[in-house]
């Protein structure tokens, strides 16, 4: 055989047998590059290319896909794109890839090109282990055809305190083991899917009633509360296998004065020792303003020396961050938490040359158990008056709908009168604002004189009322007995309208929850969701 032959030959043989990164065993690995497998940055569509340097450099271990209003298409290749970068580092050791994808208040429609994902509290009203396990898998099979390794999902806090500003529909409820058994469903369906689960926010942020997006939180239950209830559902979680964690940026003054990001005593001795904890500890986002800290990278050392493997450094400089931990951690500590991630990355086979399998269709799939959900959990608070199922006196009687909803919520809404219009009803409905002005209240007042059946959508953030929506929802109701109310969103907002005799919980607002609560007023469907919240 001549040389030449022996060349194509041995070429062909490197093609077919040696991987598509040439993996670099992590004991060969810099300081500065085991550093970098710690920090995830936050990115975008428009701002990916700020990064382009730092990991081309083999500086940043993974990255938090924000939201934004762009496509499948774009998504893939926005992944792509940041893998490309990956494999020309001196390292070449691929990306961790993440969202939070955890539907409700933090997921609307049209960004990521992603199913309009179902709130938990929604999923917790129908309570189906199967059915929620087997949407989840179906979702993960979507989110591995995308290039992404990691959901930020389930959140695990028993959400206890209606007065909770951020978490709400968030939540799987007020009930520990609801929480927990949710949760665990959420887990083995991501997981099983081939998708890594992060439960979050450990140890507990059910019982505060303050947001840590803007400023310091303090845990507001007692020791036992805290040890009965909120911490109940990370245990379970752990004892399923899940392999991710994230912390809360809240104080809890009986186990540190430090905030959980910062505690040793919390993601050390807590939850690695006590609960015993072998994933990856990631931390929420390092650039909110409940984290303290206005230098991330000082927040980034001092969580990782806590006991964290992973911080959110958001758009933070990763060389200023790998400089501050390498003088403020320990070697030992960084070695663990780089070679935790390194690790998650060959399970992931994430070295390996892909297999080019064509994408796996599921949106039909996602729909079939989305809807099946959904007819479970829409759920009857009151029918005092038995107006549901609501029996029309005339051939085409006059429906009038009033939805005070953010305009992204507007496609969504078309599906509620759907089913009225094809039972013969003169429907009129439309989108008021969320902080409705006078014209709303005008327009409302006029559609709903003369009108056989009145439904009023309100909407409202965790507890976050909204003032002018409910003045205006009070006076609305007063105009004609045959009013529903929908709660859209958070069903803390169900207390503000006690004078109203009939309501439905939606838990959320989508094209399923829609078209359900339409049928179950018309009586074509029962409501079965039982309301996973006390008041």
């Amino acid at each position: 055989m001549n040389v030449k032959k022996l060349l194509i030959l041995l070429c062909l043989c490197f093609t077919t047998f040696y991987p598509l990164w040439a993996q670099k065993n992590f004991e060969d690995l810099t300081l500065q590059e085991k550093i970098g497998q710690t920090l995830f940055v936050s990115m975008d569509i428009n701002n990916a290319d700020k990064f382009k340097p730092y990991i081309q450099q083999g500086l940043i271990g993974g990255v938090l896909i924000q939201w934004g209003n762009y496509s499948r298409e774009e998504t893939k290749k926005l992944t792509t794109k940041l893998q490309s970068w990956a494999k020309e580092s001196p390292n070449q050791i691929p990306l961790l890839i993440a969202i939070d994808y955890e539907g409700g208040t933090v997921y609307s429609p049209r960004t990521l090109g992603l199913p309009f994902l179902l709130s938990n509290m929604l999923i917790a009203a129908a309570n189906n282990y199967e059915d929620t396990q087997t949407m989840f898998y179906i979702i993960a099979q979507e989110l591995k055809n995308l290039g992404i390794h990691i959901n930020f999902s389930p959140v695990m806090d028993v959400n206890i305190n209606p007065d909770n500003p951020i978490i709400g529909v968030r939540s799987f409820g007020s009930n520990k083991d609801t929480v927990s058994s949710m949760g665990k469903a959420v887990i083995n369906g991501l997981q099983n899917g081939g998708i890594v689960a992060v439960a979050k926010h450990f140890p507990g942020h059910g019982e505060t009633s303050l947001d840590t997006h803007k400023t310091l939180t303090i845990f507001n239950g007692t020791e036992q509360e805290f040890y009965d209830t909120h911490l109940y559902p990370f245990k379970q979680a752990i004892d399923e296998g899940v392999k991710g964690i994230l912390t809360a940026h809240i104080r809890y003054p009986f186990l540190d004065n430090k905030l959980a990001t910062y505690s040793p005593a919390i993601l050390t001795n807590l939850l690695k020792k006590k609960l015993g904890f072998k994933g990856i500890v990631f931390t929420d986002s390092l650039d909110m303003k409940g984290a303290l800290l206005e230098n991330i990278s000082k927040a980034a050392a001092l969580s990782i020396r806590a006991g964290s493997d992973v911080a959110l450094i958001a758009r933070e400089d990763p060389q200023k961050a790998i400089q501050t931990i390498q003088e403020k951690v320990s070697k030992a500590r960084i070695e663990d938490a780089a070679q935790k991630v390194y690790n998650l990355k060959k399970e992931l086979n994430l070295f390996s040359k892909p297999s080019n399998l064509p994408d796996t269709k599921v949106d039909k799939a996602f729909k079939f158990y989305a809807g099946k959900i959904t007819n479970q959990a829409v759920t009857l608070v009151k029918n005092e008056g038995q107006l549901i199922p609501y029996k029309p006196q005339k051939d085409k009687p006059k429906l009038c709908a009033v939805f005070f909803a953010p305009t992204r919520f507007a496609n969504q809404l078309t599906y509620f009168v759907k089913p009225f219009l094809e039972k013969n009803f003169e429907v009129n409905y439309y989108n008021a604002a969320l902080t409705p002005k006078q014209k709303d209240l005008t327009r409302a007042k006029a559609c709903i004189s003369n009108t056989d059946l009145v439904v009023i959508g309100s909407l409202q953030w965790a507890n976050k009322e909204v003032a002018a929506q409910k003045k205006a929802i009070e006076s609305l109701i007063k105009l004609n007995k045959n009013t529903i109310l929908l709660s859209l969103m958070s069903p803390y907002d169900i207390k503000n309208y006690s004078e109203v005799k009939t309501v439905l919980a939606l838990y959320g607002v989508n094209e399923f929850s829609a078209v359900t609560a339409a049928e179950i007023i018309l009586g074509t469907k029962e409501a079965k969701g039982n309301l996973p919240i006390s008041f």
